[in-house]
């Protein structure tokens, strides 16, 4: 999982020193498979909700200065793909997404991960629906200029099962953030993506965007104590960091997300915490050291029905329920 904390904090580190900061480092990519084994078996990693984000949320000034300064060094990498819509939370990425059916009229959504919620990492096989929640959101422009702030008032769905993503229900509606900051929402697309699709991860915390292809699919992803399902394998391009959890993945030709990043292998260990694993078909296990994903979000367009209201039994509808 992206996590930020010592990222940020090592970059302060550097610019307390009187250093310039640097992007913060990422594991080197190689791209290359490294079969460690054959079956399914269980990762070594605890997987627990260690991921609570009272620390985080305690850093959050400094570390969103220490993004501020991180800006600088980076900027778009082409013009048809900019951070508009997107936010930056305590803890992760994330961005303001609209359905295709949405109308302006409907309460606004924001996609990021399970494992950026505050109250820490769901665990295997859970799924929350329909809870409470009074979260905040630092809403970017095509500059990445945060411009506003933005609440939520639900949680209308987490997991990390099959996938990892949440999605909260803002106070606001697509329409009264269009009118008042000129800033529209982004538009998931319904079809899943295909490989060699040129992609950006566009990361509202990092203020930095990552250009790549989408190299594959892995039939499994297992981390720690989680297994995803059709996970999106990135090229060596996007090697993405800490805070970039939940930033959504962009498809370049046509500017509509097509997933939300959500992890990386970092040392070469085999389906522990941080070092996700592939499992194909077969239960063969292949291990991509550096390489980063992305969980697709297509399955939410069917899930979906007029004023952003989740119907988890509407056709079509794949994800998991509680």
């Amino acid at each position: 999982m992206r996590k930020p904390l010592v990222v940020a904090l090592c970059a302060l580190a550097l610019a307390g020193a009187g250093v310039t900061p640097a992007v913060a480092a990422a594991p080197t990519p190689t791209g290359a498979d490294t079969a460690t084994g054959t079956g399914a078996g269980a990762g070594a990693g605890a997987g627990s909700g260690s991921g609570s984000t009272t620390v985080l949320d305690a850093v959050d000034g400094v570390a969103g200065t220490a993004a501020d300064a991180l800006s600088g060094l980076t900027g778009p990498k082409a013009a048809a793909v900019n951070f508009a819509g997107t936010v930056s939370l305590s803890n992760c990425s994330g961005s303001v997404v609209r359905l295709p059916q949405s109308a302006g009229s409907d309460p606004a959504l924001v996609l990021t991960n399970g494992h950026c919620l505050e109250s820490g990492f769901p665990a295997a096989g859970e799924v929350l629906v329909d809870r409470a929640s009074s979260r905040t959101f630092g809403l970017l422009n095509s500059a990445g200029t945060r411009v506003a702030t933005l609440r939520a008032d639900r949680l209308v769905y987490a997991t990390m099962t099959d996938t990892d993503a949440a999605v909260y229900r803002l106070s606001s509606t697509y329409a009264q953030i269009k009118s008042t900051y000129g800033i529209d929402a982004l538009t998931l697309d319904s079809a899943r993506p295909a490989a060699g699709t040129a992609i950006s991860v566009v990361s509202g915390y990092w203020k930095r965007i990552y250009g790549c292809s989408v190299d594959g699919f892995a039939h499994r992803l297992k981390e720690g104590n989680w297994t995803w399902k059709d996970s999106v394998r990135y090229t060596p391009a996007c090697d993405t960091i800490g805070g970039t959890s939940g930033s959504p993945v962009v498809d370049d030709a046509t500017g509509k997300v097509v997933a939300v990043n959500n992890t990386g292998n970092e040392d070469g260990q085999r389906c522990t915490v941080n070092n996700p694993c592939e499992v194909d078909a077969n239960g063969v296990v292949t291990v991509r050291q550096g390489i980063n994903y992305a969980q697709q979000t297509y399955p939410f367009t069917a899930c979906f029905g007029t004023g952003s209201r989740l119907d988890l039994g509407a056709s079509g509808c794949t994800l998991p329920k509680p």
